[in-house]
């Protein structure tokens, strides 16, 4: 039955895109940034970019945060802090997603603006490649901070997956290498991570996979412009948002068919992650056993 369902979502999803990619060409529009319902041209370009771009940077702030949150937790955290700390990481992941959006709207984006874009666009100033990545003006809201929201978002995931793995390390296994001389750390690096890596790996693709189809906490932060500009800081768009934004006022086939054609190409992405993150366990399961 699951397959059966997933079937018919890629097939309804083909089928409804298929006005548009008849008419641009799938290739076409991947590659095109042009987004233009009045002359009714289309391309999936710009979502696409802002979709990758703010996954990339939840992802490089989350995982070393969830991972460091979830090694305190198991490891060195006394216990009398253990629960506490375990239950608000949890209630995190319980806000709905629009309570982000309006926070990172009315009062992250403004912080950010005053106090984080201008202090990185004057450290990066004349630096070659960083000035450009950090470039002003500060606007606040902008691909930057659509993936510091995200970051947030997706931390309590892998902090909870992460550290439910953690525990089913046998205490057998770091007794004993406490017992030959090693450090919490070297326990962490050589015991815990190798017997667990199988199941942090899911938990940051559970990560991944929410970074990658949230929809309204981005919308609020991103700015929806359909453009690609080498800054971080200027607004941008995701393909989540694009469709929140816009499949309301859709009129006509087309320009209903390219946003549909954007929900094709976000299941073509999480099935590539997917596929990849399950291709790299089963190389790490072979190298072991």
């Amino acid at each position: 039955m699951v397959l059966v369902l997933l079937g018919g979502v890629l097939v309804s999803l083909i089928y409804g895109s298929w006005p548009a990619l008849r008419t641009f060409g799938f290739t076409s529009f991947l590659t095109t940034e042009a987004w233009n319902p009045v002359t009714e041209k289309f391309g999936a370009l710009a979502p696409v970019y802002g979709t990758i771009v703010t996954s990339i940077i939840a992802m490089a702030i989350g995982i070393p945060i969830s991972l460091g949150i979830a090694t305190f937790l198991t490891e060195f955290c006394p216990m009398w802090l253990r629960r506490p700390i375990g239950i608000a990481i949890e209630l995190l992941a319980g806000i709905p997603s629009i309570i982000y959006g309006i926070w990172g709207l009315f009062v992250f984006a403004p912080f950010l603006q005053r106090n984080v874009q201008p202090f990185f666009i004057e450290l990066f100033h004349g630096v070659p490649v960083l000035n450009n990545l950090f470039a002003g003006p500060p606007y606040g809201i902008g691909i930057f901070t659509a993936g510091l929201v995200l970051a947030i978002m997706v931390l309590p995931f892998i902090t909870a997956i992460t550290r439910d793995v953690y525990l089913t390390v046998p205490p057998v296994l770091k007794e004993a290498a406490y017992g030959i001389g090693c450090t919490s750390r070297e326990v962490v690096r050589k015991v815990v991570l190798p017997y667990s890596r199988v199941g942090v790996i899911g938990g940051v693709m559970l990560g991944l996979g929410r970074a990658l189809g949230e929809t309204m906490a981005v919308t609020f932060v991103i700015g929806n412009a359909h453009r690609i500009t080498p800054s971080l800081f200027a607004p941008g768009t995701t393909i989540s948002a694009s469709i929140a934004n816009e499949f309301t006022e859709a009129e006509g086939e087309l320009y209903t068919s390219s946003l549909i054609a954007l929900g094709l190409i976000l299941f073509i992405i999480t099935f590539i992650v997917l596929a990849a993150a399950r291709y790299m366990l089963m190389r790490i399961e072979r190298r072991v056993g």
